[in-house]
């Protein structure tokens, strides 16, 4: 290419003279008028933040039409944000979407963020940025460098410092004008009154917690008090976005962790929660499980930042929390701006066979233990125990190594010839006290009782109660 010849698809240079060469006084003025322009902008906005930030703390001021030199500028005010420009411009595209009255109501609202993680953290930074007035953001938990690849706002410098004192001075820069209130704490139940009462009820709360007993208080709390709540599953070992659903808490079937919540729920409180409780969850089978600790490391104990919580990893991909937590900011704010979500129905395809075996059980409980009888499970737990505890076949083939290793291939078609019957009869008919059998499996250990197994097998009865055991935790059974 010639001294004199352009790149091809190169913007061409500015030329002037008759010489065709770079006519820099224009190119000058130009950078110049856009500098000047630049920083006219910047001084003005900065101008625009200065006023506000030299308003006097405490209480909410007028967005609208004139204001008095001494008045706050914040949201939620009820005024509208005319008188604003920064502001105005800010939330021009809410504005057009849910026009000037949902908005409004969005910027009037006050929302309860619990759990600060890749769900959490997304979640509320979007809910600011679209306009909530105010934010109160929980959680005990510190920023790693692990959660970098998951957390909406967290850097390096971040490190060690508490998720929701991150998010609070992260939310300062992007949004000044919003009340933001940090709390660095575990939600249990005697931290209820701090995070969900106050002078002021919340207009919403997001349960973005991923431990299920303190995430079965939150709910329980809000049902109690009559909170609009949405629960948000477990989105480790995912990676489809395409299957997030919202429905009840009822329809998360497939998720491991609601349907250890929904468990908890009908079996634990009184009086049960079964149904009412929205939820966003994934209908994607996990890729994968939990990677257990490494005793080599030490005392798991020495590992748990708080008692009772898992030290074993969930391996998560950094994308799919993310668009959890888009997902439930979007169906929070149109709860808000009074244009509801409306998502298509939750079809669940369940074979016939798990209806056909709770009803099973059930006349086998009436039949045993009459007025006594005590039935804690649903076809949806019948679907969990038959196919993830015993593989669709009878317990006592599952628990045979000899039977598994001449050509067994898992999960039968046909189920007439097996029930449900309670391991020990001294226990309820719970997730965590159900066997599959044949039928004449089932009649000989109901006549024996479990101490006869124990004795007579004690190596299937140990298989067994493992099994019953893994049930427990991953149901969360007291």
């Amino acid at each position: 290419m010639g001294a004199g010849e352009a790149a091809a698809g190169s913007p061409a240079p500015p030329r002037g003279g008759a010489g065709g060469g770079w006519d820099w006084r224009a190119l000058a003025a130009g950078v110049a008028l856009g500098v000047a322009g630049g920083a006219a902008l910047s001084a003005g906005w900065a101008a625009a933040r200065a006023r506000r930030k030299a308003c006097p703390a405490g209480g909410l001021g007028a967005l609208g039409g004139a204001r008095p030199a001494a008045a706050p500028t914040r949201l939620g005010s009820g005024g509208g944000l005319a008188g604003d420009e920064v502001l105005r411009e800010h939330f021009t595209r809410n504005t057009q979407f849910w026009g000037e009255e949902g908005q409004a109501r969005v910027e009037g609202a006050y929302v309860v963020v619990v759990g600060l993680g890749g769900v959490g953290s997304h979640a509320a930074a979007m809910l600011l940025r679209s306009g909530v007035g105010r934010l109160k953001l929980v959680d005990f938990d510190q920023v790693s460098l692990s959660s970098l690849n998951r957390h909406a706002t967290a850097t390096r410098a971040d490190v060690g410092l508490p998720k929701a004192t991150c998010l609070a001075r992260h939310f300062e820069a992007i949004c000044p004008e919003a009340e933001v209130e940090a709390v660095v704490a575990m939600y249990d139940k005697d931290a209820e009154e701090a995070v969900l009462g106050g002078a002021r009820r919340p207009d919403f709360v997001l349960d973005a917690i991923d431990n299920i007993h303190t995430k079965v208080d939150l709910l329980v709390a809000c049902k109690r008090r009559g909170l609009p709540v949405l629960c948000v599953a477990g989105a480790g070992a995912k990676v489809d976005p395409t299957r997030l659903r919202f429905g009840d808490i009822s329809e998360s079937t497939t998720d491991r962790l609601s349907k250890a919540v929904r468990y908890r729920l009908k079996n634990c409180c009184e009086p049960p929660i079964t149904s009412g409780v929205p939820t966003l969850f994934s209908v994607e089978k996990p890729r994968m499980g939990l990677v257990k600790f490494d005793p080599a490391q030490g005392n798991a104990a020495d590992f748990q930042l708080v008692p009772n919580f898992r030290v074993g990893i969930i391996p998560v991909l950094g994308t799919l929390p993310a668009q959890f937590g888009m997902a439930a900011a979007t169906y929070i704010l149109a709860e808000l701006a009074g244009a509801p979500v409306e998502g298509e129905p939750l079809v669940k395809f369940r074979g016939r066979q798990f209806d056909n075996l709770l009803v099973d059980l059930r006349e086998r409980e009436e039949a045993r233990f009459g007025e006594q009888c005590d039935l804690r499970v649903d076809a949806d737990e019948v679907a969990y125990i038959v196919r993830e505890l015993w593989q669709g076949c009878s317990a006592r083939l599952e628990g045979d190594p000899g039977a598994m290793a001449s050509g067994y291939k898992g999960l039968w078609a046909v189920t007439k010839h097996l029930c449900l019957t309670r391991w020990d009869e001294g226990r309820p008919a719970s997730v965590d006290n159900l066997v599959l059998l044949t039928r004449e499996e089932a009649d000989d250990h109901d006549a024996g009782g479990v101490a006869r197994a124990r004795a007579g097998s004690p190596g299937f009865a140990t298989f067994v109660e493992g099994q019953l055991r893994r049930a427990r935790i991953e149901m969360a059974v007291v």
